[in-house]
């Protein structure tokens, strides 16, 4: 299994600096000393971030809260914890009540977790009781959001509010020539197992010639979305604008921030403690190591760019 960005990164970082590492269960856990200095980096975190910052974006509900109380546009994440640990009453028809005020879906998932796990779109009764039961059977709490068409993704890198990497997520899509269906389509481009949440009939309808159809609602790079850098222009300004005050907010150093539009506003949807480059090292690996680099010369008060 191939080595991970971040794994990678901070070796070569390390063998330019001498600094001693040693990577441990399958470079979840490394271990850096330099002298009497030794750091950790842990998962997709390197350690710069207080606590309670790292605890709030951990916290998809808390986050949220935050970001309203400092006047930060943001999608709303109400929160709900498992009643098999604590006793809720009406929890279920506050989610009952909240599918009835929002008729164009609910979105539920895990209220710590990335990568897209268990986020489940639901504009049912039965689909929200099913949601529920999967997602309490692995996590101890959730979120729930509306559903909202997002018109467009951007993940803002930051590191002290300089923003590193700016990004756009582009969904999976197939362009119609007026003679094959989606389907046919989708399995000509290799993108056949994105079309899980497509309807049949939209599948087997041949798409207009010219016309882009998207194949997923959601924008998650694990589910196939590619990343689109973005160097300069209105929504680079707009976008880091916003990831800056969110991470002021919570007092967070080095950070991705997910910024959504929708009906042309832009909101926070989530913000990550742990800095995870993957998709974007595999097309852009010298922009991944170097913000990583540069992560890293704060961690061990080096000047950037030594």
């Amino acid at each position: 299994m191939p080595e991970r960005v971040f794994v990678t990164a901070i070796r070569q970082y390390c063998a330019r600096h001498g600094i001693e590492i040693d990577v441990r269960a399958d470079g979840w856990l490394i271990a850096m000393a330099r002298g009497p200095q030794r750091h950790f980096a842990f998962g997709y975190d390197i350690g710069l971030n207080s606590s309670i910052a790292h605890r709030l974006a951990n916290d998809k509900s808390a986050t949220a809260e935050v970001l309203v109380l400092a006047g930060v546009p943001c999608i709303p994440h109400r929160h709900f914890i498992d009643p098999r640990l604590v006793p809720a009453p009406g929890a279920e028809e506050t989610m009952r009540a909240l599918l009835m005020e929002h008729p164009q879906g609910l979105v539920l998932k895990p209220n710590e977790g990335t990568a897209g796990r268990l986020v489940i779109r639901v504009t049912t009764e039965p689909e929200l009781r099913l949601a529920v039961e999967q997602i309490f059977n692995a996590s101890q709490a959730l979120v729930i959001s509306p559903y909202v068409e997002i018109e467009e993704e951007v993940r803002v890198i930051l590191l002290d509010a300089t923003p590193m990497v700016v990004y756009r997520k582009e969904r999976p899509s197939v362009v119609g020539d007026g003679t094959r269906t989606m389907r046919e389509l989708a399995r000509a481009a290799g993108l056949e197992t994105r079309l899980g949440e497509v309807t049949s009939d939209q599948r087997e309808a041949v798409v207009p010639n010219g016309e882009r159809r998207i194949l997923t609602w959601r924008h998650n790079l694990d589910a196939g979305a590619k990343p689109v850098l973005i160097e300069h222009g209105d929504i680079h300004a707009v976008c880091a604008a916003i990831a800056v005050n969110a991470a002021r907010a919570i007092g967070i150093a080095f950070t991705s921030i997910d910024i959504v539009r929708v009906s042309g506003v832009w909101r926070v949807l989530e913000i990550n403690s742990g800095v995870m480059m993957e998709a974007l090292g595999k097309l852009y690996p010298e922009l991944a190591h170097a913000t990583y680099g540069a992560a890293l010369d704060r961690v061990f008060g080096e000047p950037h760019g030594r």
